[in-house]
């Protein structure tokens, strides 16, 4: 069983569950930043995803954790709001067949090893519309706890995505967790797929 189902088996809370949406995703949608039809890759137990589809986005969400899809399937009907959630890889997003206009991202990519990012990033090609947006929230190379995912830095992010991709920007941000009092220090990327 992998790890990131573990994470969520029983009543287990991770560390980055923090039972409300991202404060980077509100902020990005009430900025209306976050257009159309949205997919949220490694959802974990929905919130960033049930927030989304409670302001009228066409929401999916998706996750290698089945126990995590459970919570979030379970929430949506609790909070009666459609998602589609699914138990999915985020390197072959083209099973989805079909696109969107908005791709989110927090907490997956400072997840990936460097093998996986350019299978990832073409993933993600496959299923976001030429033109639309993919935001990212990752752990920064400026955090210095050293504990928690692999910190990511600006640098990385730009070489990941330098072909095929327009980077509007590339700012400070916190990660929420249950775990960091005031967040972790982030990126959070704004790409848009040419």
């Amino acid at each position: 069983m992998s790890f990131f189902n573990l994470a969520y088996e029983n009543d287990h809370v991770p560390p980055w569950d923090i039972g409300r949406p991202q404060g980077e995703v509100v902020h990005l949608a009430q900025a209306k930043q976050v257009t159309g039809s949205v997919l949220d890759l490694g959802c974990g137990t929905g919130e960033n995803a049930l927030y989304l589809a409670s302001i009228g986005h066409e929401t999916w969400g998706i996750d290698s954790s089945p126990h995590a899809i459970v919570k979030a399937k379970k929430k949506a009907r609790q909070r009666h709001l459609k998602v589609t959630f699914l138990v999915r890889d985020a390197l072959q997003l083209s099973d989805l067949g079909r696109t969107f206009d908005t791709v989110i991202d927090t907490g997956l990519f400072h997840a990936l090893t460097d093998e996986e990012r350019p299978v990832y990033i073409h993933s993600i090609a496959s299923v976001l519309r030429s033109g639309g947006n993919y935001y990212m929230l990752c752990f920064s190379d400026r955090e210095r706890d050293p504990f928690g995912p692999r910190h990511v830095s600006r640098e990385e992010i730009k070489a990941a995505f330098g072909t095929g991709w327009r980077i509007n920007y590339v700012r400070a941000a916190r990660f929420e967790t249950n775990v960091h009092p005031i967040g972790a220090q982030a990126w959070l990327s704004s790409i848009t797929r040419l």
